[in-house]
């Protein structure tokens, strides 16, 4: 469940944000990589911290 504490980003905003081509995000996704969060409309959001996360540790040069 979203939290109302936290930000969560588009798929498109999280592409900008990691410079990573879509196909790649979902890729991702897919492998665990990274969490999402699907919403009842079938649409994902990313959790910021998710994001933050992810830089931190420098997984998008995998």
């Amino acid at each position: 469940m979203m939290s109302t504490f936290e930000k969560y980003l588009k798929p498109k905003e999280v592409c900008e944000i990691l410079r990573i081509d879509r196909r790649t995000l979902w890729k991702w996704v897919k492998e665990g990589k990274i969490k999402a969060v699907r919403l009842p409309s079938g649409r994902y959001r990313f959790p910021e911290s998710e994001i933050r996360r992810i830089l931190e540790v420098g997984k998008w040069r995998l």
